[in-house]
C-alpha cells in the first residue's frame, strides 16, 4: 500500500471517526437534559475515573497500541468536550492566562472550558461561594515549596467541598526572540522560578545579567514579547501564547518539582473506589490529644497520608489526608467520634501520583 492509498484509508477513519463523536454527543444530550432535570452535577469525576480505567483494561485485553496515557489525554479531552456541550459551566482559576493552574484546569475540564482568571485564591473561593462559577482550581502544595496557606484558609472559611485533584510536573522553558543567547540582557520571570532554574543560569553565564522579577511567568513572557534584548522564563503554555520561541526546554534544576492542585465547587462526590479524603481537625489542647487522635486512625486501618499542622486565624489546626471515601464505614465512625474536631473537605479520586 503507497503513501496515497494509506491517506486514503486515513481520511475513510477520520469520517467514520465524526460520525461516532456526533453519535456519542447525541446521547451526551439526552444524560445533560437528565441531570438538569435531576439537578445532578455535571462533573462526576468518579465517572470520569471509571471510564478510563475500564478503557484502560479494554485497550490492553484488544493488545492496543495506545498507551495508558494516550488513551487518557485522548479521552480526557473527548469527555471535556462532552461536559462543556452537556451543560457550559465556569471555572475561576488563580490566573493570569498560561499560569501553571491554567494548565492543571485544562487537564480536568479540557481546552474548551469557560475559564476565568482571578488574582487571588481568595477571590477563586469567594466566586465559588457565591455561585458565579461552578468550579475553582488552585494549588494546595509544591514540592519544594509546600502547602499553600491561601487555599487552607479558603477551604476552613467557605463551606466548598474539594471534588478533584490534579499533579502537574513544572517544567520551565526559556523563551526569547532572540537567536544568540548572548543577545540577551536581562530575563523576566516570577522569583521563584529563578530560584528553580539557577544551575541553568549559572552554566551558560545568565547569572550575571539582570533578572527582573514579575508577579507570574506568563508576564514574563507577555514582556519578553515586547522587548527584544530579552528573555523569559515561563511555561511552555505561556511562550506559545505570546508566539515567543522556545531557545531552551526543561531548564529547572531537577525533575521532581512539582504542584498539586485542587478542584472546589459545592457538592460533594460518590464513591469511586479508588478515593482520598482530606479534613481540618482542630484538637483539644491537652496533653496527648493528637497521639490519640492518630491511634483511631491506625486502629481502624485508615491509611494516613499526609498531616501537617497550620496556624488559621491565630488556632492551630491539622490539615490531614488518608486514603478512602468519607461513607467508609472505618472513616465514617472517625467523623462520628471526631465531629465536634473535624471540618470535611472533601472525598475525591486519588491521582495515581502525589507530590
Amino acid at each position: 500500500m503507497d503513501l496515497s492509498e494509506i491517506r486514503v484509508k486515513l481520511d475513510e477513519i477520520d469520517n467514520k471517526l465524526l460520525e461516532i463523536y456526533n453519535e456519542r454527543m447525541r446521547y451526551v444530550e439526552m444524560v445533560g437534559e437528565y441531570k438538569q432535570k435531576t439537578k445532578t452535577p455535571i462533573y462526576r469525576p468518579d465517572r470520569e475515573y471509571e471510564i478510563i480505567e475500564r478503557l484502560k483494561k479494554k485497550n490492553k485485553q484488544i493488545n492496543g497500541l495506545l498507551s495508558d496515557e494516550a488513551i487518557e489525554a485522548l479521552f480526557m479531552e473527548l469527555i471535556g468536550v462532552s461536559r462543556n456541550y452537556e451543560k457550559p459551566e465556569f471555572i475561576a482559576y488563580l490566573g493570569p492566562e498560561a499560569s501553571f493552574t491554567h494548565q492543571a484546569a485544562e487537564e480536568k475540564f479540557g481546552r474548551l472550558g469557560n475559564y476565568i482568571p482571578l488574582t487571588s485564591i481568595a477571590g477563586v473561593f469567594r466566586e465559588v461561594a457565591s455561585g458565579k462559577v461552578k468550579f475553582g482550581v488552585v494549588p494546595i502544595e509544591n514540592s519544594t515549596e509546600g502547602i499553600v496557606g491561601d487555599t487552607i484558609n479558603g477551604l476552613k472559611e467557605h463551606n466548598l467541598k474539594i471534588v478533584a485533584e490534579v499533579v502537574i510536573n513544572i517544567h520551565h522553558v526559556l523563551a526569547t526572540l532572540n537567536d544568540d543567547i548572548k543577545d540577551i540582557k536581562r530575563i523576566y520571570s516570577k522569583d521563584i522560578a529563578f530560584g528553580q532554574c539557577r544551575a541553568f543560569l549559572d552554566d551558560f553565564g545568565l547569572d550575571k545579567i539582570e533578572l527582573i522579577p514579575v508577579e507570574s511567568t506568563a508576564k514574563a513572557a507577555q514582556l519578553a514579547r515586547d522587548d527584544k534584548n530579552s528573555a523569559a522564563i515561563c511555561s511552555e503554555v505561556a511562550a506559545k501564547l505570546y508566539h515567543l520561541p522556545i531557545l531552551f526546554k526543561d531548564i529547572e534544576d531537577g525533575d521532581k518539582n512539582r504542584t498539586r492542585f485542587f478542584v472546589i465547587s459545592d457538592f460533594e462526590n460518590a464513591p469511586s473506589g479508588n478515593d482520598k479524603t482530606t479534613i481540618l481537625a482542630k484538637l483539644p489542647n491537652k496533653p496527648g490529644a493528637l497521639v490519640d487522635f492518630l491511634l483511631d486512625f491506625k486502629e481502624r486501618g485508615i491509611d494516613l497520608t499526609k498531616i501537617k499542622s497550620h496556624i488559621i486565624g491565630g488556632v492551630s489546626m491539622f490539615f490531614l489526608e488518608f486514603n478512602g471515601h468519607k461513607s467508609d464505614k472505618s472513616i465514617a465512625d472517625i467523623f462520628e467520634k471526631y465531629s465536634e474536631s473535624i471540618k470535611f473537605l472533601g472525598s475525591y479520586v486519588k491521582e495515581a501520583d502525589d507530590v
